[in-house]
């Protein structure tokens, strides 16, 4: 190589183009030049040729991972992968907006389950465990879904909040094109290494470029985090070897001091765009309406309840990003990037756990409440609308006897998050805590099969089922079974195959189902009712002809007064479906002077329903926004 032989003193000047042999290039497989990311290395060796004593020493060897310019992270998987999830939940809202409950929960809850899988994949990056380069690559795809997206004025945000309280942002990528080697200061084995770790670095600014080396198996991590020191400057005198979310945000080319703030600007970026559109829909088909160019029973639930709506959005919303800000906020207070950044994380996480604890225990007082007075707990939960639109997202897609598993569900986000945040020091300990965790949870799932129906179970037991296998690999790949390089570079091909083949399946059949019920005239008929007659329970004022809904305003004697609007509450000691809870209340009549046992007796059935039609309609709230649990008043 032209620069280090004849060695000078003063600058180098590699010329690292070399013209291999043809013997040289025939033993090369074939299968370095089409696998992606290949787990390959080169090594340099420098021997001593001089005619003295030590002629044919080895002086120094420069070992390197090598890729052949291929790899599985692409940004157009994030993307497409983003679209279709964010699609299928909007589908899932329209559809439901036009009283077809039965299509949007399914949707929902399969979407909803996509969404966990795309989180998985992207904690299982985020992990200490030494992933092969095709791994890594692969769960970078799914970063989007944990905020660790970069753009630049965020980034720059992101910096500046943190050194305004107080803390030190790295440098890392911003030193990459100055570090320099010092020799007389080291080893040749040190120099080696260094050497190594700086051709990776600058390849690593370009993730097409044909050579990409990682500063790996140096036996000591010296980040700014694990040494606990934050004035320790990133270029120290060992090697620098970053790993978990380190790795993650290397490679998403973010300074590792930014990561939280930049997937919790995110988070409640989101969240505000998200409200802004739902205030503008709400207004635009108002104005629709008004112009006549809609059917004013188009989206009525929505209209006369647009608020409850948006809170059980916003609760929604909360739960798509508990994982994300769990593994984030954990992370944070163990690397205390900043005390801001601290009180942010602290407060986030405390915030999002009381209100989801509270959500649940509203949802079970509200059904054991149910079960108690009607002996089904789905009696209240999906009759009532206000519960059901603000709370619903906890327990719709289960069956009605299991809507106690989002507590379960949540503890085991809550756990698994907490892993990859807090034990960022042992890719060994997270892989073993993890299977054993995901082990219980597909035991848990598969036997009681808490989900709506067949195949809800099965499209998330096979989700738990493949993250099973996937902690399994992420034991294997942490070396504490001594399996040669080449084993461990098979098994990560496996990994990407098996998951990116049910990535794929789970995002055709959510495009299915969602192209279903875009143009089909009535998508319910695709899935069959559910045994725990929840359709009977659930009330939409648009769904409902004028005999049937005076038929049942008759039997319910909601004829005789007006309306008034109650909200279930779980603190207090009733609601609208416990006042007539002791059985049917004999109504007078005043034209005949007597009572009756039953509104039917005396007069003809039909001729009633149709004669207190309009009248019904008049003097009752239509919405059924306005009415409490079971309609009863």
């Amino acid at each position: 190589m032209k620069g280090l032989c004849p060695m000078t003193s003063g600058q180098i000047d590699i010329k690292s183009n070399i013209q291999l042999s043809k013997d040289a290039v025939a033993a090369i497989p074939d299968i370095a030049y089409t696998v992606p990311d290949l787990d390959g290395q080169v090594q340099i060796r420098i021997t001593d040729n001089s005619d003295g004593g030590n002629s044919g020493a080895e002086l120094a060897c420069v070992q390197a991972d090598l890729s052949n310019g291929q790899t599985v992270y692409q940004k157009a998987v994030g993307w497409i992968t983003a679209i279709i999830a964010g699609l299928a939940l909007l589908v899932a809202a329209v559809v439901a907006g036009l009283g077809h409950s039965n299509t949007a929960a399914h949707i929902s809850a399969n979407t909803m389950s996509l969404f966990g899988f795309f989180q998985a994949q992207a904690m299982f990056g985020m992990t200490a465990v030494p992933l092969p380069p095709i791994v890594a690559s692969w769960t970078q795809n799914f970063q989007w879904s944990m905020g660790v997206i970069r753009i630049g004025f965020i980034q720059d945000i992101a910096t500046w909040y943190q050194r305004s309280t107080g803390g030190e942002a790295d440098t890392i990528l911003s030193e990459l094109s100055t570090t320099s080697v010092d020799v007389e200061k080291r080893s040749l084995e040190k120099r080696a290494l260094d050497v190594g770790r700086e051709m990776g670095s600058r390849a690593a600014q370009y993730f097409n470029s044909d050579l990409f080396k990682r500063a790996a198996h140096s036996g000591t991590s010296l980040t700014k985090r694990q040494m606990g020191s934050s004035n320790m400057p990133v270029a120290a005198s060992k090697p620098l070897t970053v790993h978990g979310i380190d790795r993650v945000a290397f490679r998403a080319n973010i300074e590792a001091s930014n990561v939280f703030m930049t997937g919790y600007i995110f988070f409640i970026v989101f969240i505000g765009l998200v409200v802004i559109s739902v205030v503008a829909f709400k207004w635009i088909l108002e104005a629709l309406a008004k112009s006549g160019k809609i059917k004013g029973d188009k989206f009525q639930d929505f209209r006369n309840g647009w608020t409850t709506v948006l809170k059980g959005i916003l609760f929604r919303l909360i739960l798509i990003g508990f994982p994300q800000m769990t593994v984030l906020c954990f992370w944070e207070m163990t690397v205390r990037d900043s005390a801001g950044c601290v009180a942010l994380a602290v407060i986030t996480i405390l915030t999002m756990l009381a209100m989801l604890g509270w959500v649940c225990a509203k949802v079970v007082l509200i059904a054991r409440r149910s079960i108690s007075l009607h002996k089904n707990p789905a009696y209240i939960l999906y009759s009532d609308p206000v519960c059901l639109h603000k709370w619903g997202f906890l327990y719709v897609q289960f069956k009605a006897t299991a809507y106690w598993f989002i507590i379960p569900l949540l503890s085991f986000i809550l756990i698994f998050g907490l892993l990859v945040g807090v034990a960022q020091g042992s890719g060994t300990a997270q892989a073993i805590a993890l299977l054993i965790l995901d082990c219980g949870y597909l035991i848990a799932l598969s036997i009681l099969r808490p989900y709506m129906d067949k195949k809800t179970n099965a499209f998330n037991i096979s989700i738990a089922a493949i993250n099973f296998v996937s902690c399994i690999f992420l034991l294997f790949f942490t070396e504490v079974f001594g399996l040669p390089g080449l084993v461990v570079g098979v098994m990560g091909v496996i990994f990407f195959i098996m998951n990116a083949a049910f990535a794929l399946i789970l995002l055709l059949m959510i495009m299915v189902a969602s192209g279903f019920a875009i143009f089909s005239k009535n998508p319910d008929v695709r899935y069959q009712p559910m045994r725990d007659d929840r359709g009977s329970f659930i009330k939409s004022q648009s769904n409902l002809t004028t005999e049937l809904d005076a038929l049942g305003a008759t039997a319910r004697g909601e004829n005789k007064a007006p309306f008034k609007p109650r909200e279930i509450d779980a603190d207090s000691g009733s609601s609208s479906s416990m006042d007539n809870s002791q059985g049917y209340k004999p109504v007078y009549n005043k034209e005949n002077t007597s009572y009756d046992s039953s509104p039917f007796v005396g007069h003809d059935r039909s001729a009633s329903m149709r004669s207190d039609a309009s009248r019904h309609r008049t003097q009752n709230n239509a919405s059924p926004w306005q009415r409490g649990a079971g309609y009863e008043r």
